[in-house]
């Protein structure tokens, strides 16, 4: 058994973008869409737009000092994402942090050279940034800003990335994340270069260009994607690997968006919002709600049955009660199958000994009804074969259990306890000692029975909420069937 998967805690310091493509916002998307909790310190405050950036403002370092401090003497930290630093005096502040906290993941994305082509560091800070690349775990420069750490004329092809991005990692110590959307032609490859075993190695993930303008802030967000997954990973080359795929995904969804005439931001949200949705599922009380009011129709025409009512009032021919419950026993022995499919089926042991137990009792309620009720004066068995409608009831039954679909037949399976115990506990008023079906209406208005249905309820319900609309609506339908073959066998029996 495993625990609920701890969501990774994840810090941006970097700067804005009010366009929201870029910086911390870009940041804060890339880390929720990989399953992350986003927290951000801000470094500076940039104007700027899908065409290009206006003005940087740089808040007080003292004022960066205090955001950081208030971070982590709150929260643990699980991966820190570093973007822009906008001069030396902010880079040496977040140096003496991250010296004195010391995260256990760090990445850094140098960034020095927007999309749009303008430089966002200032020249003097270049030095002090190549110092940080010693506190970092990896660094994810793009190809002009890889030339600025290397120190040299930017690469003019894949191999020339490598060659830099592999002197750069040796000199420093530090993992890069050699990309090649700067490049020309179709194959734009990406590379994780190591060096923190003793030798470099190397890992390349295949690329093809993507014809768009929606690439605003795909440094930030690709940085983030990995510090967020690694955190919840510790597999650098996976983790690179996964959010190269998400990215891609992203970038062709960017269009969608409609954001700015420059270049425009990449959709961090299209892989969940076209296979998730945006609809909040329901809680299982909404499901319970819902569901009830479905039959709510059939409810009601099950309590005007001849059969029903004659049952509450023991006016009911003894004969037809008798075959109701020949067939009920017929249907009891089938029913306990599929309850033990369930339990065959179930995710949880809790899940499997509720349905075992409920199958037992199923088989038990069988050999009580033929002995206390279907035992002729002789001591014989009343037998009776399967009427067409009680057939129609176990192979719908069946049918959902054919298909293996845990959701689909414990949906179908809970009409039987549901059903019934909403009419006996309508009936059980109706009992008294001299009551001729007294032991009937007792034992499905019985607090023990009550108990079981009530889980039943929970069980299925709560399973109902994590199905996806598809699975949710087809429980639905399952269910509303079976409350359908339960009112058909009630009208049956009193025909």
């Amino acid at each position: 058994m495993t625990g609920p998967r701890r969501v990774p805690r994840v810090l941006s310091i970097a700067g804005t973008d009010p366009t929201g493509g870029a910086g911390i916002h870009a940041d804060l998307k890339s880390i929720a869409a990989n399953g992350g909790y986003g927290m951000a310190v801000v470094t500076a405050l940039v104007a700027q737009n899908t065409q290009g950036v206006r003005s940087v403002h740089v808040p007080p370092v003292a004022f960066l000092a205090e955001q950081l401090d208030a971070v982590s003497d709150d929260v643990d930290i699980d991966a820190v994402k570093i973007g822009m630093l906008a001069g030396v005096d902010v880079i040496r502040a977040v140096a003496d942090w991250l010296d004195r906290v010391r995260p256990p993941v760090v990445v850094l994305d140098p960034v020095m050279v927007a999309t749009s082509g303008d430089r966002l560091l200032d020249a003097d800070a270049v030095e002090a940034l190549r110092g940080l690349l010693s506190r970092a775990d990896l660094v994810t420069p793009n190809v002009p800003e890889l030339a600025i750490l290397a120190g040299e004329p930017a690469a003019g092809t894949w191999d020339d990335v490598l060659e830099q991005a592999i002197r750069v990692a040796a000199q420093h110590r530090v993992r890069v994340l050699a990309k090649g959307g700067h490049l020309t032609g179709q194959h734009l490859p990406d590379a994780l270069v190591d060096p923190t075993g003793g030798t470099v190695i190397v890992t390349e993930f295949s690329g093809t260009r993507i014809e768009t303008s929606n690439t605003h802030g795909t440094g930030c967000s690709l940085s983030s994607a990995i510090a967020t997954l690694v955190a919840g990973s510790g597999d650098w080359a996976n983790a690179a690997a996964e959010s190269k795929r998400w990215l891609t995904e992203s970038i062709r969804h960017g269009p969608e968006l409609h954001v700015g005439v420059g270049h425009g931001p990449i959709s961090h949200f299209a892989g969940l919002w076209n296979r998730g949705g945006i609809v909040t599922a329901p809680t299982a009380s909404e499901v319970e709600a819902d569901w009830w009011a479905e039959i709510a129709g059939i409810r009601a025409d099950i309590d005007d049955l001849p059969f029903v009512r004659g049952l509450g009032d023991g006016t009911l021919d003894r004969d037809v009660f008798l075959r109701y419950l020949a067939q009920d026993a017929l249907y009891l022995r089938d029913y306990a199958r599929m309850l033990a499919v369930a339990a065959s089926l179930a995710p949880t042991p809790d899940e499997q000994a509720f349905w075992a137990g409920s199958a037992q009792g199923a088989i038990a309620e069988e050999m009580s009804l033929h002995e206390s009720w279907l035992t002729n004066a002789d001591g014989s068995l009343r037998t009776a074969g399967l009427d067409s409608v009680t057939t129609a009831y176990l192979n719908h039954l069946l049918a959902a259990a054919a298909r293996s679909d845990y959701h689909l037949l414990i949906a179908a399976l809970l009409p039987c306890f549901w059903v019934y115990q909403d009419v006996g506990e309508r009936l059980r008023p109706l009992s008294h000692p001299e009551h001729p079906y007294r032991s009937w209406l007792d034992t499905y208005a019985d607090p023990v029975f009550a108990a079981s249905v009530r889980q039943a309820i929970d069980i299925v319900t709560k399973a109902a909420t994590g199905a996806g609309d598809a699975g949710r609506a087809a429980m639905r339908e399952a269910f509303r069937a079976s409350a359908e073959h339960e009112r058909r066998f009630f009208d049956a029996q009193g025909a």
